[in-house]
């Protein structure tokens, strides 16, 4: 007798062939034959648009279709978590993962495809030096195993650099390109990425994102002023380096930046102070389109003419011009316009009105001031100071982990990104999944005080080896400088944090391993043992929140989800996102427990296909009870 069986949870992460397949069936089915594509088929449907030329423009690197090939190897690792790394585990929505990107960015398509809206990447340069990545497309699992003391093989290799030239650039390519087509899966439709790069491998990363990306969603090559002093390179003191911005598609969106304090003049309330400490304090104000003016100063905002706009005076003297920087009613800066009629004069602050008075020209000026945005759009040329490489270690240093990892990113390049790529008020998620040191952690906790923003971060590092015993891996600094940057803003707030709505400053912390269950391995040939091993096919040494944070993984819902417990019928089940999800782990599972999860109307259920026990009429009859109440009944 064939009985119904439940859905199968896929335990290996999407093939992207298989959806392009699905798209073609959909739309050319008359190309199939016998289930594969028909050449000559296609050719005949697409007539002259079939590009027939081999020599076309391009690049081409030894290993291409290898690197292309590791897009679609799947992956049947897991992200397990850690709560002994983590900070504020059950309340945070941030994520940072100890493993291998390119395996972790396959495990995060089925729940963050079309979900990231900014990527940043400070990949290795590629100067000739070894960077380790392991480079086993075809088991990449195996090769971070390997790699992060998982497991233990003879001869494994760790690098990816070799002694020629031509070499070092295919492999660096090699890694890069697979790594980049995930992640184009993951940004939003409206997202963008930023890729930090030096001379060594620019031309061949803007040739791979525009075909990864495509030529048409280059938005820019920015020059980051990097360095002030300079750097030897042949004859010339290198001071730069670039940042590449793409789009996913043309719905992009980039914001304008508010104008920061270097951009405008020195601004404060009525005060008293001596206009010299005013010059003092602001001694560039807007030289360029007015060399003689030097002075700001703001003026209440209640006086304001009948149209809505600000009322000041501006009174010259032999000895200062004096600017009035006004505020337009909304509270934004403005702009001048003189005025032809003599109206009310406001007094200035402190001495200046006795001062004036003694010593003005005939005649008042008055001047109204007219809206103007106090925002603009981001240069191609950063060279803020806050965007200087030494800025990065300063910063490292204020946090004592400078002596842990070298060459930070400064966090006022990640914050000025954030600004340009994110808005405050959206939730917008971005991910670094060359993490580092976690500078965009950082920044990210860093501009949500700043603005009140809820932005979310995914991190994600190699754990490579560093010669230090106290943080003897890269994502081990990764994961103290987030916390310990999340421990000085709570000081900083001393005390003032919204009890009602504080500020997400935690994060949860994976690492990546093997799935928590037994894989059957098509190349292994004992098959009798592969099928004892199945009866109980839950891997030794699992935690049951090992295997639930696989299973919502798989589910397709996000590590940040919410995990509430609730008994069902004297079993344990767990609730994820609010009831979406509901998973039971406990053996034997009974009908009283699935009916009543059932009876929770969530979207998907969830159970371990041995807590059946080899009851094949239960199955049957939970598969057509949740069918009629429309919930996915999956077991794994």
């Amino acid at each position: 007798m064939n009985h119904l069986q439940p859905e199968k949870l896929p335990l290996e992460t999407p093939n992207p062939v298989l959806a392009r397949l699905e798209v073609l069936r959909e739309h050319l089915p008359e190309i199939f034959s016998d289930g594969k594509i028909d050449l000559e088929r296609l050719k005949t449907l697409l007539g002259d648009e079939l590009e027939g030329n081999r020599e076309r423009f391009g690049l081409s690197w030894a290993g291409k279709a290898e690197a292309v090939r590791a897009v679609q190897i799947s992956s049947t690792g897991a992200l397990r978590p850690k709560r002994d790394q983590s900070v504020n585990f059950d309340s945070t929505s941030n994520a940072i993962i100890e493993g291998d990107n390119l395996e972790v960015l396959k495990l995060l398509q089925r729940s963050y495809h079309n979900k990231i809206k900014m990527i940043y990447i400070d990949p290795p340069y590629n100067t000739g030096n070894d960077f380790v990545y392991p480079d086993n497309f075809r088991d990449g699992l195996r090769q971070y195993q390997l790699f992060s003391g998982q497991i233990s093989d003879d001869g494994s290799k760790l690098t990816t650099s070799g002694d020629h030239a031509g070499r070092i650039h295919s492999r660096w390519l090699s890694m890069m390109y697979p790594r980049l087509q995930l992640a184009k899966s993951l940004l939003k439709d409206d997202g963008v990425i930023f890729i930090s790069i030096d001379d060594h491998e620019l031309s061949s990363l803007r040739m791979v994102m525009d075909e990864i990306f495509g030529e048409e969603n280059f938005i820019s090559q920015i020059i980051i002023n990097a360095n002030k002093r300079g750097q030897t390179y042949k004859e010339i003191a290198k001071q730069h380096e670039y940042l590449l911005l793409y789009a996913k598609s043309d719905s992009y969106l980039l914001s304008e930046i508010e104008k920061g304090a270097n951009d405008l003049p020195f601004q404060d309330s009525i005060g008293n102070f001596d206009l010299w400490e005013l010059r003092n304090r602001n001694p560039k104000f807007n030289r360029q389109n007015r060399p003689n003016l030097y002075f700001s100063v703001f003026v209440s905002e209640n006086l304001i003419d009948e149209n809505g706009y600000s009322k000041v005076s501006l009174q010259q003297t032999k000895e200062f011009n004096i600017e009035v920087y006004p505020r337009n009613s909304e509270g934004t800066d403005g702009c001048w316009r003189w005025s032809k009629a003599k109206i009310l004069t406001v007094d200035l602050i402190g001495n200046s009105p006795d001062l004036i008075a003694k010593k003005r020209r005939d005649g008042e000026w008055n001047i109204y001031e007219k809206s103007r945005k106090s925002t603009t759009k981001a240069k191609s040329i950063w060279d803020e100071s806050q965007v200087i490489s030494e800025q990065g270690t300063v910063e490292l240093k204020s946090l004592e982990l400078a002596d842990y990892f070298d060459f930070p990113k400064p966090m006022g390049l990640l914050q000025k990104i954030i600004n340009i790529s994110t808005a405050p008020e959206s939730d917008d998620l971005v991910l670094d999944f060359f993490a580092g040191s976690g500078t965009l952690g950082q920044a990210v906790l860093e501009q949500n005080m700043l603005d009140g923003g809820n932005r979310k971060f995914i991190l994600v590092q190699l754990p490579e080896t560093t010669p230090n015993a106290s943080f003897p891996t890269i994502s081990s600094v990764t994961r103290e400088r987030v916390k310990r940057a999340a421990a000085k803003i709570r000081e900083s707030m001393n005390g003032s944090l919204n009890l009602e709505s504080p500020p997400d400053l935690g994060f949860r912390a994976f690492t990546l391993e093997g799935s928590n269950f037994k894989i059957w391995d098509n190349e292994n040939p004992d098959l009798e043992g592969q099928l004892l091993a199945l009866v109980q096919n839950v891997v030794d040494g699992r935690s049951e929140e090992d295997i639930l944070f696989e299973l919502l993984l798989k589910s397709g819902l996000p590590l940040s989800s919410g995990i509430t417990t609730v008994i069902v019928a004297e079993k344990r089940v767990y609730s994820v996102s609010q009831g979406t999800l509901l998973i039971c782990l406990e053996r034997p599972i009974t009908s009283e427990t699935l009916r009543g999860m059932m009876a929770l109307k969530p979207a998907q259920v969830l159970c371990l296909d041995v807590a059946f026990e080899g009851d094949d009429a239960l199955k049957t009859n939970m598969v057509l009870e949740m069918r009629d109440h429309e919930i996915l009944f999956r077991t794994v």
